[in-house]
């Protein structure tokens, strides 16, 4: 049996002067406590946080020593097998058992003591909106013996306890409530009673043992599926970030599995378990029941005029950031259908500001998360909605066909994460004004974006869809691939579509397009071709669209050459450029998400150097312009856009982003031929 050493502190005036209170939820673990303290605190008093006791009997120089039984598996090759086989939390039936044969998994924590004088203070200058001194004092005993647990069993199983009674008691919560029934003219009781009921539907608690279980029971919806590639280096910025702020981790939302992926991703590298923010219509068993025992906070979809839960959610939120825990939601509130980042809700990003102007915590650092796959099970459902289609309620049905679904291979996964930042300096760099929290949310899925990298399916996927209906020999996608993957290299962009390099990959990239149903081949000919199955270009396209924005930039400076080479004669034509490229954006502004304006400039410049050092030189002609496209050996506008003709030409053409809406606003007269 092990333990903890307790902190020297100055001695009591007596041994009757020490309290042991204990955390635990069997007889055998009452019975460890108390041998524990019959060696340690010999003649001190033993008790129960959850007894019923009186501070009034005891003295305020009276120390009280926090205690748990903690169960672990002693090292390998100790011979103690059946400790090995038990869980963390084991049974009551097997713990007599356990503690008498494998001895060494029985760990007793010690939690830091205190005088019951320090708590006495700490209650009166915190606690001024309700509860007792007997509640507080149990509830600080609980989190001591957390925080020393967490010495034992690591981060990933930081533990939040008694917190709903802890927000319902707590002075800026109270106030709150005493105003709202001012508004409302209901009863403060009333309003507290329906908050703490809010409160206990909310809070979400980290079990180890209910963590664990989460993990192996949902694991087949996504273990089998994909190989999960993550940058190690940027998660060590992200533990180094994490000892002095919490961190909001904001992935782009594809696939059910998405937290499932990000979990393990963190898990393995031993970061406190997220608290993750998602829908109440995925709390259906076992995934209700284990994930609120696991860190998931299931939220209501449609809240209305609720104002009684918007504020229990609200103080939630706000308790979870002051108390520094991890948090995980997705801004784009729902799956894209599209493979292009949908627009962001700005609920909980809101309702975090608000913690932060009320001094709740002092600054969160916002991450965003770009998670990639080669093929997802469920796209092909994901474009039926897109069409129109009827998405289909979750429940115990939906959950066996998603895991049968998820059984196969369907390649690999990439977990990216983006340049982290500062809520707080990302408030002021927005300014005052109304437009303040969107312009937060657009630098979020603007770093998603970023991240997010260029798969070997996007990239065939953007050949095939822009030969229209025509199929491609392997030759011929090869030539699409080679100069996008030397542009995307001088860029630094290349990432995992890297590999289409070798014709091998190439042809099993298509293939395995051919396999999930995406793309056909024909094999009867002189070689073979490929080219997109009727009725799969959505499917094509989602894929597509995960890389997409990677040529925006490029794709807007060709169109805005070809603009200033019919246009009038300019003596500024990096101007006459940036300026015809800022209109285009406006164009497209409801379809792809933009750097602010001075970076969008800077990239633009970059980009039109990177087609030619002396651009400037040759763009004031037509001539001059085509030669510049003509020799740039890449060109991506037609893939980037559809571009429709309209009646009076393309100058009235309508612009339609990937899976977007159609904008009827000007394009140059002429645009790039197809290649």
């Amino acid at each position: 049996m092990t333990s903890d050493p307790v902190p020297a502190l100055p001695p009591p005036r007596s041994l009757g002067d020490v309290v042991v209170l204990h955390d635990v939820r069997s007889r055998t673990e009452r019975r460890l406590v108390h041998e524990w303290a019959e060696q340690a605190h010999p003649a001190a008093a033993v008790l129960s946080v959850y007894d019923d006791w009186s501070a009034d009997t005891l003295d305020d120089t009276t120390l009280l020593v926090p205690v748990r039984i903690a169960w672990s598996a002693p090292p390998r090759g100790s011979g103690d097998v059946l400790a090995h086989l038990t869980p963390r939390r084991p049974w009551s039936i097997v713990q007599p058992t356990l503690a008498r044969k494998a001895p060494r998994s029985v760990n007793v924590i010690v939690g830091e003591p205190a005088r019951l004088a320090a708590l006495r203070r700490l209650f009166s200058t915190g606690h001024d909106g309700g509860g007792s001194l007997e509640e507080f004092v149990a509830h600080s005993a609980v989190l001591a013996a957390d925080r020393a647990e967490r010495r034992l069993i690591g981060d990933r199983y930081k533990v939040p306890r008694r917190m709903a009674e802890q927000i319902a008691g707590s002075g800026p919560l109270c106030r709150k409530i005493a105003t709202l029934a001012e508004t409302t003219g209901r009863p403060v009781e009333e309003l507290r009673a329906e908050v703490r009921d809010h409160l206990n539907e909310l809070v979400a608690v980290q079990s180890p043992a209910a963590i664990d279980a989460y993990r192996a029971v949902l694991a087949p919806m996504h273990a089998r599926a994909w190989n999960v590639h993550v940058n190690e280096d940027r998660l060590e910025h992200l533990r180094h970030l994490n000892r002095s702020h919490a961190l909001i981790f904001l992935p782009a939302h594809r696939s059910y599995s998405d937290p499932l992926v990000l979990g393990e991703v963190l898990h393995a590298q031993d970061f406190p378990r997220n608290h993750i923010l998602g829908g109440n219509n995925m709390a259906i068993w076992p995934i209700g029941p284990l994930g609120k025992r696991a860190g998931v906070v299931f939220i209501r979809r449609v809240t209305g005029d609720n104002a009684v839960y918007k504020l229990a959610l609200r103080e939630y939120l706000a308790h979870l950031a002051s108390k520094r825990f991890n948090l995980e939601w997705y801004i784009e509130g729902g799956r894209t259908r599209t493979g292009k980042l949908r627009p962001p809700k700005l609920g909980l990003l809101s309702y975090l500001t608000r913690a932060l102007d009320e001094g709740r915590t002092d600054d969160v650092q916002l991450v965003p998360v770009s998670i990639a796959y080669d093929h997802l099970h469920e796209v092909t459902a994901l474009s039926e909605e897109q069409g129109g289609g009827t998405k289909a309620a979750e429940g115990a049905r939906w959950l066996a066909r998603y895991v049968l679904g998820q059984s196969g291979h369907r390649g690999n996964a990439w977990v990216e994460f983006g340049e982290p930042f500062s809520l707080r300096q990302a408030l002021d760099d927005a300014g005052e004004g109304t437009a303040r929290l969107e312009k937060v949310a657009f630098r979020i899925c603007d770093g998603i974006n970023q991240a997010t990298p260029i798969t070997p399916t996007a990239l065939v996927t953007l050949a095939l869809l822009g030969a229209r209906d025509r199929a491609m020999t392997l030759a011929e996608v090869r030539r699409v691939t080679l100069p996008l993957l030397d542009y995307l290299a001088r860029r630094g962009r290349e990432g995992p579509a890297a590999s289409l390099r070798s014709d091998g990959v190439l042809a099993d990239t298509l293939n395995q397009l051919v396999e999930v149903g995406v793309a056909t081949r024909f094999s009867g000919g002189p070689m073979p071709v490929w080219v997109v199955r009727p009725g799969q270009h959505r499917v094509a396209a989602f894929y597509r669209n995960g890389a997409v924005h990677h040529l925006l930039i490029r794709a807007l400076v060709e169109l805005a050459l070809l603009e200033l080479a019919s246009g009038e004669p300019t003596d500024d034509p990096l101007e006459a450029a940036l300026s015809e490229a800022l209109r285009l954006r406006d164009v497209l502004k409801f379809e792809f998400f933009f750097p602010p304006t001075a970076q969008f400039r800077d990239e633009v410049e970059a980009e039109l150097k990177l087609i030619d050092p002396t651009w400037h030189e040759h763009a004031c002609t037509e001539a001059g312009a085509m030669r510049l496209l003509a020799t740039s050996q890449v060109l991506v506008a037609h893939r980037a856009f559809v571009l429709r003709r309209a009646p009076g030409g393309l100058r009235g053409a309508a612009v339609q982003g990937p899976g977007g809406r159609p904008r009827r606003r000007g394009l140059p007269r002429r645009v790039p031929r197809s290649r």
